[in-house]
């Protein structure tokens, strides 16, 4: 006659998941705005933020550094927090594709930068010589949103740049925009730059392939 026993329970330890699991570097974007915010504020005169914003005048006048500098300015919290919501939405898919390290994390931030002076000059083209100021880093986070847009719905590798649904991101982007040029939409009394928006997201979506291989690589496109 034999003995049933029961299996001895082994006590397991919860796995704590963390409240925001975005890699690091998109989090760290997300600050790096809001210390810039802090220091216009407190640190900045209206002539200092002039100095660094973006437009077509300036940019004749060889002020080349705005290309960059107005990514970091905001016209006011409103218009930081919004950004920084945008940021959050679209950052780590990218940031998870370029893959984790250093080397990954520098990738990230310069596609970031290259995409809000992308960004920067599209609004310039449509303006040259335009007195009006730029500031704001919606065009390299509209960057992060064509980066994103190829990524949607794929476990490895990348859509190509019209295929499956980067089409419907795409339209959502200029209808968008065209809409906000239109109708002279403002957030807050602040015009929203549109053509900085459409200028950034194409770059995203046509960077973010080459990107990669920077970031990895041993890449090779999948599609």
């Amino acid at each position: 006659m034999s003995e049933s026993q029961d299996e001895p329970t082994v006590a397991r330890t919860p796995v704590h998941e963390p409240f925001f699991n975005a890699p690091r570097v998109s989090l760290a974007v997300i600050g790096l705005l809001a210390i810039a915010y802090a220091a216009q504020v407190f640190l900045l005169s209206p002539d200092g933020v002039a100095l660094l914003a973006l437009s077509g005048e300036g940019l004749s006048r060889g002020r080349w550094w705005t290309l960059l500098s107005h990514i970091f300015l905001h016209g006011n919290l409103v218009h930081l927090l919004m950004n920084s919501g945008a940021a959050l939405a679209f950052g780590p898919a990218v940031a998870r594709h370029f893959g984790p390290g250093a080397r990954s994390a520098g990738i990230f931030l310069l596609y970031f930068l290259v995409c809000g002076a992308a960004g920067g000059l599209g609004f310039v083209a449509l303006h040259p010589g335009g007195t009006g100021l730029v500031v704001g880093a919606s065009g390299a986070i509209s960057g992060l949103w064509g980066g994103a847009a190829r990524l949607l719905g794929r476990r490895r590798g990348l859509w190509g740049p019209w295929q499956g649904p980067v089409r419907g991101q795409i339209a959502a982007v200029v209808v968008l925009n065209l809409l906000i040029g239109l109708t002279g939409f403002a957030v807050e009394g602040l015009r929203i730059a549109w053509e900085a928006h459409i200028a950034g997201f194409v770059a995203g979506l046509l960077l973010i392939g080459p990107f990669t291989r920077l970031a990895r690589p041993s890449y090779r496109e999948e599609r």
